[in-house]
């Protein structure tokens, strides 16, 4: 029968996906929770939700009272940022999020876009190096992002002047991606601000901190680890003994990337780093040719070499011993110079859960801070 009833329009759908956002940047964003702390509280509770929920009740039980995690207007006001500045945010459990960085120890949760996600996923290559480049330097880091690009590979640098510039430069008609130490809306040096333009719209511009951050050092190592955890191999054109560059090197050994580099004059301070890498059996290059050559060779898999049961996540286990004292066992044995996590666990023979535990609880308490590359150290 007709009742002449006419049903409400359905509601419409509620903008989960934006509630998501909002969760998983208010737990990266909380107070002492880094890469590290957010995928291991996620293992442990199941869901960035239950893990975000969970952290008052974390810091209590670590005896950090008053905790506040992230607000949700500070986060709402990222988002708002992000589209401001035209970017997109990609999750770590999103189809876009780029497949080699998700396999590396304290991979993002959370990237900012500028540009095409495609960018990210064509073979990259990371070619790097000094600030204070000779003109030789320039010519030769032109030379390999031209013939990388033309063998489809997208050349990724951190847009710093010299080296990463000129291989920036060099690539924009094949595809360049920037990783950056601040946030995607602002370039640093502020003479890169016309190179930083033309990389959004013919390449791929990421930061894995919020738009508007100004980059402070804390953030540059952090961001090199981004630039070897996207490429398959990571090539240094000219590099002091002591520089931002080798350190990009060393993180590409820990995730099992190819490191290459080209070889200076013995007299040339800026060739010191590239030398010394290539006598701790780098390979050595002077072209693209060479780079794909080396590329080619079958290699062994060597992306499971530090995994270990360490990276598994538990609370503490059942056990007559105190939690403080694993935490007392672990600052004993650490200093303000990082020390490798598993290393640690090895050598006070502690099970995993306990050890993991421990650590979080020191980290929540902010007595210790994690640090890329599988490291800890005393704040």
């Amino acid at each position: 029968m007709d009742t002449g009833f006419v049903p409400p329009a359905p509601l419409p759908p509620r903008p989960a996906a934006r509630d998501d956002d909002l969760t998983w940047l208010r737990l990266i964003r909380s107070r002492r929770v880094g890469p590290a702390t957010f995928h291991r509280l996620v293992n442990e509770h199941g869901s960035v939700r239950a893990a975000f929920e969970a952290l008052p009740e974390i810091a209590a039980a670590a005896g950090v009272a008053d905790y506040s995690p992230c607000p949700e207007a500070v986060a709402a006001a990222e988002l708002r940022a992000g589209r401001k500045a035209g970017a997109k945010l990609i999750r770590h459990d999103s189809p876009l999020y780029p497949p080699a960085l998700r396999q590396i120890d304290a991979s993002p949760p959370v990237l900012w876009l500028l540009g095409e996600a495609d960018w990210l996923t064509l073979s990259p290559i990371a070619v790097i190096g000094a600030r204070n480049a000779s003109s030789l330097g320039l010519r030769m880091a032109r030379g390999m992002a031209v013939g990388l690009g033309q063998n489809r590979h997208a050349v990724i640098a951190g847009m710093a002047r010299g080296i990463d510039a000129a291989a920036h430069h060099a690539a924009l008609a094949t595809g360049t991606v920037a990783v950056l130490a601040g946030g995607v809306d602002i370039p640093y040096p502020a003479e890169n601000t016309e190179l930083l333009m033309r990389i959004a719209v013919q390449g791929a511009v990421i930061s894995e901190q919020p738009p508007g951050t100004v980059p402070a050092a804390r953030h540059f190592p952090a961001r090199n680890r981004i630039i070897s955890g996207l490429s398959q191999a990571v090539v240094v054109i000219e590099a002091a003994h002591r520089s931002g560059s080798l350190i990009t090197a060393r993180y590409a050994l820990d995730q099992g990337r190819d490191v290459m580099a080209v070889p200076g004059h013995p007299m040339d301070s800026r060739a010191s780093g590239c030398n010394q890498l290539i006598r701790d059996g780098a390979h050595l290059v002077r072209s693209a040719a060479d780079v794909i050559e080396a590329l080619e060779v079958q290699r062994p898999d060597r992306s499971s070499e530090n995994a270990t049961e360490s990276d598994q996540s538990a609370p503490y286990p059942e056990q007559a011993v105190d939690p403080a004292t694993w935490e007392a066992q672990i600052l004993s044995q650490l200093t303000p110079s990082p020390t490798d996590e598993n290393d640690l666990i090895r050598e006070l023979g502690l099970s995993a859960a306990a050890a993991n535990a421990a650590i979080l609880a020191l980290e929540v308490q902010g007595r210790i801070i994690r640090m890329p590359g599988g490291k800890i150290a005393l704040n």
